[in-house]
């Protein structure tokens, strides 16, 4: 078959497979981040038209200093919407203060939130995992570039290996790529500490100035799909699309078009 013609039939494919309510083999979804000029009322209706089923709630849509009963209602908003909510964040624990790690923990804890993607500190990360085995909230610290204090996932990984295996990584790989790393390398050197993963693209792979929709740029996404798949990752493949705020919905569709694309390409 004609390379043209096989990607239109496989993306084809694939679209019909979601209509039929088909299973991916990874569980894309959406960083709300994504999102964070909309309110939460019009971002779920564009994670609705996006026809995607799982979510990482950003407090843009659910405010960290929200009440208790206001967490549970925004909550119960996302799950009447038919949404999946995997984890929340990204959350930071920058204050070396157990009162606000309980708080927050607290939060994620209402909000039905299995997961939190963290921004921690050197000195905060340890005494997560404490709270981690009391609320059975998993944590994944989110590298965030060469200005973070933990630039690339595998920094992070030297202080959360020998943790609870429910502390892990939340790699984002746009930072990652801008801090130098082997994306592919260092999700394979993670393992079964990779937790979540943010997804984006750039056309420059020093530069997240420089993001575009997922597949208009040069991250290798379809050899980190292959690896994800090949070490049968469950967790989260959360698109965040950190570009055209006011208008993101156009460029996450094509994001999500090609991932689908991608994905139904290797599967074949």
């Amino acid at each position: 078959m004609h390379t043209t013609n096989r990607r239109v039939f496989l993306g084809a494919l694939a679209a019909a497979s979601l209509a039929r309510g088909a299973t991916e083999p990874l569980k894309l979804g959406v960083a709300t981040y994504s999102l964070r000029k909309l309110s939460r009322a019009d971002a779920i209706d564009t994670i609705k038209r996006l026809k995607v089923r799982y979510v990482n709630i950003k407090e843009a849509h659910l405010p960290l200093k929200s009440t208790p009963e206001e967490i549970k209602r925004g909550r119960q908003d996302f799950l009447d919407a038919g949404l999946t909510i995997l984890g929340g964040g990204n959350i930071p624990f920058q204050v070396d203060d157990e009162k606000d790690i309980r708080r927050k923990f607290e939060y994620a804890k209402l909000a039905g939130m299995p997961l939190i993607v963290c921004a921690p500190t050197h000195v905060t990360l340890p005494k997560l995992e404490a709270f981690v085995k009391e609320y059975n909230i998993k944590i994944a610290v989110h590298n965030h570039g060469p200005k973070d204090p933990f630039p690339a996932p595998h920094d992070a990984l030297e202080m959360v290996k020998d943790m609870d295996p429910r502390c892990g990584l939340c790699v984002d790989i746009g930072h990652a790529s801008e801090a130098g790393a082997d994306v592919v390398a260092q999700i394979r050197e993670a393992g079964p500490r990779v937790l979540d993963m943010h997804v984006k693209d750039m056309r420059d792979p020093r530069d997240m100035n420089t993001q575009v929709p997922v597949g208009d740029g040069v991250l290798p996404i379809p050899d980190i799909f292959r690896e994800l798949l090949r070490m049968r990752y469950t967790g989260g493949v959360m698109l965040e699309y950190e570009i055209d705020p006011e208008n993101p919905y156009p460029g996450m569709k094509k994001s999500f078009d090609y991932m689908r694309r991608t994905l139904a390409e290797i599967k074949a």
